[in-house]
């Protein structure tokens, strides 16, 4: 039940898309809604919180950026022109911008 509830905080999904898996999507949220008003899930996170070991983390990808500069690498066996690919259509043959 607390894993469905909390599938839900992490997608923001509507409560009907919530996967059969869980069971029926109106027994979480009739259990969340009253949990939510008596104080339950707060107490539950804190006492989470307070036991938390640090071995394990959640890394959202949508975060993770590498460098523009990143995939320049010359690569073993790549062909000869692998870098002219990865030039930007704005760019010249020596990686200056174009005029216009």
């Amino acid at each position: 039940m607390v894993e469905a509830m909390l599938w839900i905080v992490r997608t923001g999904a509507p409560w009907r898309d919530l996967p059969s898996g869980y069971g029926p999507w109106e027994s979480v949220y009739t259990r969340f809604s009253r949990w939510s008003a008596t104080g339950v899930l707060a107490a539950l996170f804190e006492a989470l919180a307070r036991e938390r070991d640090g071995e394990g983390y959640l890394i959202d990808a949508t975060i993770v950026r590498a460098h523009q500069d990143a995939s320049g690498a010359a690569k073993k066996g790549a062909p000869g022109n692998w870098a002219l690919t990865r030039r930007s259509v704005h760019e010249g043959s020596r990686g200056r911008r174009r005029s216009r």
